[in-house]
């Protein structure tokens, strides 16, 4: 054991950074396949976009989750350049 690197500062890559980003909905455990990009405009600027991971299964009910309180914006494929605008969660 090296007393440097307790931080996990090493070459070593940590298992969550291995581990396939999941689905936001509560409970599942499923890969995501879907971004879905949001924003509060009580408290983000219009071009800030948050964003839920979703499996294929929650997409329609998350997007209805957000779409219910207007905050959905839109829709991507997971992994698409897209999400990066303007910050995410």
């Amino acid at each position: 054991m090296n007393i440097f690197n307790l931080g996990g500062l090493g070459g070593e890559e940590s298992p969550r950074a291995a581990a396939p980003e999941q689905c936001s909905r509560k409970g599942c455990r499923a890969a995501a396949d879907w971004q879905l990009l949001w924003n509060n405009p009580r408290i983000h600027t219009p071009e800030r976009r948050k964003v839920w991971l979703a499996c294929n299964e929650h997409r329609a009910w998350l997007e209805d989750y957000l779409q219910t309180r207007g905050l959905w914006k839109e829709t991507v494929p997971f992994g698409s350049a897209a999400a990066s605008v303007g910050g995410t969660a």
